[in-house]
């Protein structure tokens, strides 16, 4: 048999535990052209909530009553492909399930002499991308430039502090919430200063850590981050537009930042991104990111739930923001 996490409702605002379901249900047989892959880790995200929910976003939604989807690494265990031999590490988009038929032409076969499995989920997977394409090509880094990063306790802002220092950052700054967060950017993810978000106004803290301004600011978080970078950004600035995680539970618009034309005169830039229009940047950053992983001088680390049971909980608890690092669920 085989166990599958299913969507049995639509959340509105905060999803609740009784939206998903285990379900147990025949194990699948691969057609010709798929592998069978015993999933042993699984990722969840925050674009998931967006699939959940009635609105059309720039994926499909989850179908009710059916496996949820993500990305996954496991094992080949069947194959009726000859570009995918059994006993291969595959990685693949059919999560939220123990074992799952996949197109051989859907999977890409890990090396896990270069990284463990779990790291193709997470640094090496489109995490690790995230932050690469942000600080290379959507707000690029220059020699010298400070760097804003928010939720930088999280899967892309911990890695993101690191690889801005890489690129030529003089001063890298991290928000995060909490002082046991806080603290962990300074010690373990390379980051010269921590604002604890939670902690007084944002905007003076960012100021004092930042008295002459910032160049990039690296966007998860939307709302007042938003606007104190801004506000703080010199002229000739960037900013990439990730996430927006203080308005994923509203249920009504969020209006904007209210300094938004502050960018005209500050001949700044804000931009949005889809990870999906840079997945050709994969094989420059796999090159890069495996011997920085290798040697050390990138530092990752997991959040794991064990279990298939417990996937549900591990997105809500990532979506509180219970993680530090990369959440992850192990199966």
């Amino acid at each position: 048999m085989n166990r599958e996490i299913h969507l049995t409702s639509r959340p509105v605002g905060e999803p609740r535990p009784e939206d998903f379901e285990l379900v147990s249900a025949a194990l699948p047989e691969p057609a010709e052209g798929q592998v069978l892959v015993r999933n042993t880790w699984m990722s969840v995200d925050p674009y998931m909530l967006d699939r959940m929910r009635e609105e059309e976003t720039y994926l499909p939604r989850f179908q009710l009553g059916a496996p949820m989807e993500g990305s996954a690494i496991g094992e080949a265990v069947a194959s009726r492909s000859a570009d995918v031999p059994v006993g291969a590490a595959v990685v693949h988009f059919l999560g939220w399930r123990e074992y799952a038929a996949v197109d051989a032409a859907d999977v890409t076969v890990a090396d896990l002499s270069l990284a463990p499995a779990e790291a193709w989920l997470g640094a090496l997977g489109t995490t690790g991308l995230t932050a690469y394409a942000a600080l290379t090509q959507v707000a690029p880094v220059r020699e010298g430039d400070v760097v804003f990063v928010s939720a930088a306790a999280g899967a892309v802002g911990s890695i993101a502090g690191q690889l801005a220092r890489k690129l030529g950052a003089s001063r890298v700054i991290g928000s995060a919430g909490g002082p046991v967060k806080a603290g962990r950017l300074v010690h373990d993810f390379g980051y010269d200063a921590a604002i604890d978000y939670r902690a007084g106004s944002l905007a003076k803290q960012l100021a004092d850590a930042a008295p002459d301004g910032i160049d990039v600011y690296v966007d998860h978080v939307g709302g007042d981050h938003l606007v104190a970078a801004i506000d703080a950004l010199r002229h000739g600035g960037r900013i990439a537009m990730v996430g927006a995680i203080s308005s994923y539970y509203a249920t009504e618009p969020v209006p904007g930042p209210s300094n938004l034309f502050a960018l005209a005169a500050k001949d700044a830039t804000l931009r949005g991104m889809l990870i999906n229009s840079y997945f050709h940047l994969f094989p420059e950053w796999i090159g890069k990111a495996a011997g920085w992983l290798a040697d050390g001088s990138l530092h990752t680390e997991l959040t794991v739930a064990e279990g298939i049971d417990q996937a549900p909980a591990a997105f809500l608890d990532m979506m509180r923001g219970g993680n530090v690092g990369k959440m992850l669920v192990k199966l």
